[in-house]
């Protein structure tokens, strides 16, 4: 009696998993003439850590960044942490990603921008929990999807502001 109800709870608690979605942190500012891919400030450097530092008990399993100077420098922290390679989406988060994403059943931390992160949020929950693309300043939001048994808990917290 007691071995099936172990094993009953093992697969239960086996069927939930968590996503973390993150803006990048805070970046240098794109000078004229230059492509806009631009790298972390120091205040960003510290965000990716302080992003690295929550992770850390998150068992996470999997790392996902756009291509992009400061989308990867935000999310490497937590990679290297749990030796993963960051892995690389497109500039916008299509169905197929959302797909992946919500088939894959590992917990994942996803770095994006200011104008894509309502759109991966969205997408996973399959309605809208963030309004529209971030304002340009704000680098403290930590959108957390908590799925089980194919059901989805979405909450917004802040990380601290360096």
């Amino acid at each position: 009696m007691r071995l099936s109800a172990i094993i009953i709870l093992l697969i239960c608690v086996s069927c939930s998993h968590t996503i973390y979605v993150v803006r990048h942190a805070e970046k240098e500012v794109a000078l004229p003439n230059s492509n806009g891919n631009v790298p972390l400030t120091a205040k960003g450097k510290v965000r990716a850590e302080e992003i690295k530092r929550i992770m850390k008990k998150k068992k996470i399993a999997a790392v996902y960044s756009t291509n992009t100077i400061r989308t990867i420098s935000t999310a490497k922290p937590t990679a290297d942490y749990f030796g993963l390679s960051v892995q690389i989406y497109g500039p916008r988060p299509d169905s197929a990603f959302i797909t992946m994403i919500k088939a894959s059943k590992k917990n994942t931390l996803i770095v994006g921008h200011s104008n894509t992160i309502d759109d991966v949020v969205n997408g996973l929950c399959g309605e809208k929990k963030v309004a529209g693309d971030l304002p340009d300043d704000e680098f403290n939001k930590l959108y957390v999807l908590k799925v089980k048994r194919k059901k989805i808990h979405f909450r917004e917290t802040t990380i601290f502001n360096p």
